[in-house]
């Protein structure tokens, strides 16, 4: 029998959460290391992944079957495609750095407040969220998928609640009561995203007899499950309307700003950067894959759903005040160019919806991980509050403004690469929507242009006088995301020989083509 490597890659982090929540109290930075290194050994196993996986051979691999509750058609069933791959590597390249930026994020207050957790807590949560996260892109049955998909929500739960942003300009009392309203609303949001899943969920097993995605879809495909056009639409549109509330798309959204200002730079970056792509995710493996027609069904409505995220978000990115809401409103509107690259049902757009999942992830952690360090400086999220950093502090200025960068998709950059992609993609099918969306572009320019302005430029306000420049830890966290942006940004190579045999196959799902060119290349 060989090696469940799957498996592996998904028990780790959690026997690792289970391991380092039982440190003893005392003991707050062996918590730390313990996290840390495990984080670094589930790094090692997605790697293996990585190299294992064979892009030109079978849809699934490295597959596990077994049977888990048979009388009911659910099994435990994993395998990775090219699409799953590359974002479960995503996620385990993440952890360390998180783990890492948040080093100090839940120590106690030197006041003797109680109201954080300890801190084997915090780095216990953020470990079982990465197990979570990693097997729901490993789940092949629908069942097992949808219980990890809600699961992870209780962990973020209490790290959005019992761990939040300390630089709170109203006082303790206050800030915990944001934190909770931000935790609950996040919650009840995908709570209610997922219990009209569960609706489809059985629903599909009333109609198929079992949950396993690769019968399911081969059914369909040879003929011999038959849905009816009303049943599948409604099956869509709840499998749907989880993933949109998860992704999440206008106006489905309103969540992630209250999520990402209260919480930690640490757990914005897990929010943004890693649970949010299971919703982009499960698009492309479970809507496309199950319910071809109303997939198509659905597209011009998504497209515009998607067109309005991406104007709307950088609209109100523009107008923000706070620095964790513009990143929070500018993530809504790249999660737009997400969703309107996967239902372009073009190559181009499913392929930079792939690559647009793992750039974005690297961009938005790498400015939201150095704006935190700014932001613990200080001790405020308020971009009035700064000004003149980048001559007291130019190196954590210089970082900042490579993030800036790659959020706006500069050429160079990796964010480029996929955003290019996606609108070529959509532009070859639906011009018009193709056309409006680059408008997200100049936002995006004027958004983060002025922020690296008004926190980086100009007079040096007192409160920034005395700030220290990034140090050893913290250029640790940010100096690999800067390279991977670079490097990824001139050879998306590497990335793009896994994801196209994925994206073909989806294609072929739901019996797409490229469209031709008006004009054929002289031969």
């Amino acid at each position: 029998m060989s090696f469940p490597l799957l498996t592996a890659t998904a028990v780790l982090p959690a026997v690792g959460a289970v391991a380092t929540a039982a440190v003893p109290a005392a003991r707050r930075t062996a918590a730390k290391w313990l996290a840390l290194l495990v984080s670094l050994a589930t790094l090692v196993l997605a790697i293996v992944v990585m190299v294992r996986f064979d892009p030109g051979g079978a849809r699934y691999q490295l597959t596990e079957s077994h049977a888990w509750i048979a009388d009911f058609g659910v099994r435990y069933e994993l395998g990775v495609d090219g699409i799953a791959v590359v974002l479960i590597a995503l996620t385990a390249l993440l952890m360390p750095f998180i783990i890492l930026a948040g080093w100090h994020d839940a120590d106690p207050l030197e006041t003797g407040s109680k109201r954080w957790r300890p801190t084997q807590g915090f780095f216990a949560l953020i470990l079982a969220v990465e197990a979570m996260v990693v097997i729901s892109f490993e789940a092949t049955d629908v069942f097992l998928f949808y219980i990890f998909f809600e699961a992870m929500l209780i962990p973020m739960y209490f790290l959005i609640g019992g761990f939040g942003d300390r630089a709170h300009a109203q006082g303790e009392e206050a800030a915990s009561t944001q934190r909770s309203y931000a935790a609950v609303k996040f919650l009840l949001y995908n709570l209610v995203g997922g219990l009209i899943m569960l609706a489809a969920v059985i629903g599909l097993y009333t109609v198929a007899g079992n949950f396993s995605l690769a019968e399911i879809a081969q059914a369909r495909a040879n003929g011999t499950l038959h849905m009816a056009t009303s049943t599948e639409r409604w099956l869509f549109l709840g499998f749907f309307f989880a993933f949109a509330v998860k992704a999440p798309l206008w106006p489905l959204h309103t969540w992630l700003p209250n999520a990402m200002q209260e919480s930690t730079a640490p757990v914005a970056v897990l929010i943004t950067a890693v649970v949010d792509k299971v919703g982009t995710f499960a698009m492309l493996r479970f809507c496309l894959q199950l319910f071809p027609e109303a997939s198509k069904w659905a597209t011009p409505t998504i497209l515009v759903l998607a067109l309005i995220s991406i104007i709307y978000g950088a609209l109100l990115a523009v107008g923000q005040r706070d620095i964790k809401r513009l990143v929070a409103y500018a993530s809504i509107s790249h999660f737009g160019f997400i969703i309107m690259g996967i239902f372009a049902m073009t190559s181009q757009g499913q392929s930079g919806a792939t690559l647009y999942m793992v750039n974005h992830g690297i961009s938005t952690a790498a400015l939201m991980l150095v704006a935190g360090f700014l932001i613990s400086r200080r001790g405020s999220r308020l971009i009035a509050d700064y000004g003149g950093v980048q001559k007291v502090a130019p190196v954590l200025a210089g970082t900042f403004l490579i993030g800036g960068l790659a959020t706006l998709s500069l050429p160079g950059l990796a964010p480029f690469v996929s955003e290019f992609l996606v609108l070529v993609g959509t532009f070859t099918r639906y011009p018009a929507i193709g056309i409006i969306a680059t408008f997200g572009i100049v936002l995006a320019a004027l958004y983060t242009l002025v922020l690296y302005q008004r926190t980086m430029t100009g007079p040096v306000k007192p409160a920034v006088s005395s700030m220290p420049d990034l140090r050893p830890r913290e250029l640790l966290v940010v100096t690999p995301l800067i390279v991977l942006l670079i490097f990824l940004g001139v050879y998306p190579k590497p990335l793009t020989d896994i994801v196209n045999p994925a994206v073909k196959q989806t294609m072929s799902d739901v019996q797409k083509t490229d469209p031709k060119p008006a004009v054929e290349a002289a031969k």
